[in-house]
Order: structure tokens, then sequence, then C-alpha cells
């Protein structure tokens, strides 16, 4: 796995705007109206433009599968950040939605583990790509990564088919929350408390 360059950036959200064109939590955020493609993507260059600035983005070496990695603890309100929270709202959630993504993430962050985290906020293979074993070669490597920053590996997911995976890898659910759809908290436990 490598490091993503920001001329990376079009590769990687193309990468998740595929992988993630289906899912129930990027949809329930996603305004869903005739430009419902250009906000996803939007919102997947938020997500890398957050990662890249409070976390890190990977691409695997076949450019075929990324990840967005945050560090919750790391993450600073800049001008930046506000001016991509603005953007977000505009082009990818949409001025109606504002108060249903507001009310999410604040469940979200209620649940979460208060731990010092390793955050996977994305992962995907490019869809022509998938069940290759891509995802589980960037996931393993993922895994060496955060035990060496010494965090355990957090993330949530909406989709059921993936449960299985997660769990093969050792991540074991720790929460869950009701929304429109059931999302999952998942924790990979690597550091001794």
């Amino acid at each position: 796995m490598k490091k993503a360059l920001i001329t990376d950036k079009n590769l990687v959200t193309d990468i998740l705007s595929k992988s993630f064109d289906a899912n129930q939590s990027v949809n329930y955020i996603v305004k869903q109206d005739q430009k419902r493609e250009q906000r996803l993507k939007a919102l997947m260059d938020y997500s890398f433009d957050v990662c890249y600035l409070f976390g890190d983005v990977y691409l695997s070496d076949n450019n075929h599968a990324c990840a967005l990695i945050l560090y919750p603890d790391k993450k600073k309100t800049t001008l930046k950040s506000i001016i991509l929270d603005i953007q977000l709202m505009l082009n990818s959630i949409g001025i109606t939605n504002i108060n249903k993504a507001l009310d999410r993430e604040s469940k979200i962050k209620k649940t979460q583990s208060k731990d010092q985290m390793y955050y996977l906020w994305f992962i995907g293979v490019a869809p022509e790509y998938q069940g290759l074993g891509f995802g589980s070669d960037l996931m393993n490597e993922l895994i060496e990564d955060s035990r060496t920053q010494e965090r355990n590996i957090y993330l949530e997911t909406s989709t059921l088919k993936n449960l299985p995976w997660y769990k093969t890898l050792g991540f074991k659910i720790y929460n869950e929350l009701e929304l429109s759809y059931q999302l999952y908290f998942l924790k990979l436990e690597l550091t001794e408390k």
C-alpha cells in the first residue's frame, strides 16, 4: 500500500463513489435527487480532503483499492475545515437534509468509542476488481499500520454482507444504532489497555 497524493484524489473518489453507490448509510446522508451521483462524489471529495488533512489516504499498490483513515483526536476546526463542511452541506447533503445529517452525526458520536482510534472511514475496491482479494490485502496492511501506530481500528458499516468479512479479520461488533437502517459499530483491538 502507498499513501495517496493529492493528485490521486480523482482516482480515490471515483473508486469510493462506485463502491458506495448503493450503500444505505451513504445514501441516508446524500440528497436523493437528479444530482445524486454528483452529490455522492462531493461526499467522497469531502472525505478525502478531511482525511488528507487529519488522517491518511491509502491506495493499494495496483490502484484498485483505497482507504480513508481519520484520527479524530487530530481533527481540528480550521478555516479550511469550516469551508469543507459548508461545501459538504451545499454540494452533497443539501440544505433540507442538514438537520437529519447533524442528528445522525450526533448519534454516531455518542455511540462511538472514546478511545484514541484509527478510524477506517471508508475502504473500497473498484467494482470490476471486487472479490479478487484486493480489499483483504489492503485491510491486512491497514491492520499492520494501525498496530505500528498503536491504535485500535474502528469503523461502522450498514452493509450486512460485509460483517462476516470483518469478523474473519478479527473485528467485533461493539454497538449498534437504529436509524432508518441498522448501523453496526466494529473494532479490532490491537493494543493493550
